[in-house]
């Protein structure tokens, strides 16, 4: 007995201290301090649209701003929780992002409505979504760095979500420089892709979250 105790005496002598996680609420605020940051230096390296004043006063664009930072607040605190094998038993919680994507959804059906006639696209298209990609580059890789310090047994999820956080980043700062009021390029090349890329990222938590 007593070289037992001696051996666990030893064990504890031993080992490393390990600091306590954080929760999963402050883990995302960081994440959004972090993106929001971010934005504002891309935003201040590219400016803004020169409407933009005016454009916050109709009623569907502000909508759709709003909705937008919905969404990246809500993945971003999704992706926090993801991180934990149980969630921290915030369950529901983690489920925000559809109930904002929903949301979004609408919010867009109603601008397309009240786009009539039509404003015209802009002659780019897929340059859009290139540039929201490069954008949300930084945010994913610091984000999945992060990730992997927690033990995530929702490989999947997670990363689909740290990705759809992280590509949020970039459809803001696209929404809020570029110079279009069609509606319809807006959804064909800054957000139909979130499809795309989301489906994207859950392959990477696959291989990048997985221990």
């Amino acid at each position: 007995m007593g070289n037992i105790n001696e051996l666990i005496d030893k064990l504890a002598q031993d080992g490393a201290a390990v600091s306590p996680a954080r929760h999963p609420v402050l883990l995302s605020l960081e994440w959004i301090a972090a993106a929001v940051f971010y934005l504002a230096v891309a935003l201040m390296l590219s400016g803004f649209r020169s409407d933009l004043m005016l454009k916050l006063h109709e009623t569907w664009f502000a909508a759709e701003i709003a909705a937008l930072v919905g969404i990246f607040i809500a993945t971003s605190l999704s992706a926090a929780l993801l991180s934990f094998p149980d969630l921290h038993q915030m369950q529901r919680v983690a489920l925000a992002p559809a109930l904002t994507f929903a949301l979004f959804a609408l919010v867009l059906f109603f601008a397309w409505r009240a786009d009539s006639p039509p404003s015209l696209p802009p002659v780019h298209g897929l340059e859009c979504t290139l540039s929201i990609t490069l954008l949300a580059i930084l945010p994913a890789v610091w984000t999945f760095y992060v990730m992997r310090k927690f033990a995530s047994t929702h490989h999947y999820w997670a990363g689909g979500i740290a990705i759809l956080a992280a590509f949020s980043v970039g459809a803001l700062w696209l929404r809020l420089y570029e110079q279009t009021d069609s509606i319809m390029h807006v959804i064909e090349w800054h957000y139909l892709p979130m499809i795309f890329i989301g489906m994207a990222g859950m392959l990477l938590g696959k291989l990048i979250l997985k221990w």
